[in-house]
């Protein structure tokens, strides 16, 4: 036997036949330090919901501002962590972003999104979002563009504002109220709205009410004039909201109303999204989990 092979097959060392976990995975594994102090700076930025100067990042991930600076240079060069030229603060770069959106695509609410909706585009000539909750409010995953392109810079990342789209409307209608709280709380200018969670309107409360009752949420020249927009939210077995789908278009180009033809497109498709979720046990509990 090579000494190579006596060593994997060591103490400590030996995998199964089959290639699996070592032998001897449920002792404390030996990992790498250094790796799981980058986790820790990486976990700060997530944690934060926005990009941190280097002092507060080092204090968040408790590490002398120095020696966050050596993680931050590393983490920067694999494209984990990039720095604003401007504003100086560390945001998620780009493979963050890469990975989060692919394990956003192995999320079985969106795969069963994404072809209906791409279909749904085309037959009703608007542009067509998937929305999500994402920390500072309903977030645009996938967007299908369709018809003439509009005056307004939607695309993946936008954060839609809760009060003022139909989306957020949604979202505020059928989200729990915790999950809803911290998205109002990390919305700029959400402060001086007042239709905040804790007390809303009672105009605004009987919109959310008459939006759980159609399953629909209407928009026209709010927030961006010229633009209108219907949502719809996506169900699963047990009325939880997976996430949102939003068609937009030019005012009077679009038809906004709940009994016509683009809103009961709207509708069947997030039926449809929500029947295949239901119908495989599988997918339900890991959509959910």
């Amino acid at each position: 036997m090579s000494k190579a092979a006596k060593s994997g097959a060591g103490k400590g060392g030996r995998e199964d036949q089959d290639g699996g976990e070592p032998a001897d995975s449920g002792k404390t594994q030996r990992g790498i330090q250094s790796v799981e102090v980058g986790g820790r700076v990486l976990l700060a930025l997530a944690q934060a919901r926005a990009p941190l100067a280097l002092s507060d990042l080092a204090a968040s991930a408790q590490l002398a501002p120095g020696q966050a600076h050596a993680y931050l240079v590393s983490l920067s060069r694999l494209g984990l962590i990039k720095r604003d030229e401007l504003s100086g603060r560390y945001e998620p770069g780009p493979l963050s972003l890469r990975l989060g959106l692919m394990h956003l695509e192995n999320q079985p609410a969106f795969r069963a999104a994404v072809p209906r909706v791409a279909a749904l585009a085309e037959a009703i000539g608007f542009s067509v979002a998937i929305c999500i909750a994402g920390p500072q409010g309903p977030t645009i995953v996938r967007y299908e563009h369709a018809g003439f392109p509009l005056h307004v810079n939607l695309h993946v990342g936008t954060v839609m504002s809760l009060p003022a789209t139909s989306t957020g409307r949604v979202f505020c209608a059928y989200l729990p109220r915790a999950t809803l709280d911290g998205m109002w709380a990390n919305q700029s200018g959400a402060a001086d709205s007042a239709m905040t969670p804790a007390g809303e309107h009672a105009a605004f409360g009987a919109a959310l009410a008459e939006i759980r009752a159609r399953g629909l949420a209407c928009s026209v020249d709010v927030p961006s004039p010229g633009i209108s927009s219907l949502s719809v939210p996506v169900l699963d077995a047990a009325s939880r909201l997976c996430l949102a789908l939003t068609v937009i278009g030019s005012t009077g180009a679009i038809d906004v109303a709940a009994d016509g033809p683009t809103a009961q497109a709207l509708l069947a498709t997030a039926r449809d999204i929500g029947a295949e979720l239901a119908a495989t046990p599988s997918l339900l509990a890991s959509s959910t989990s």
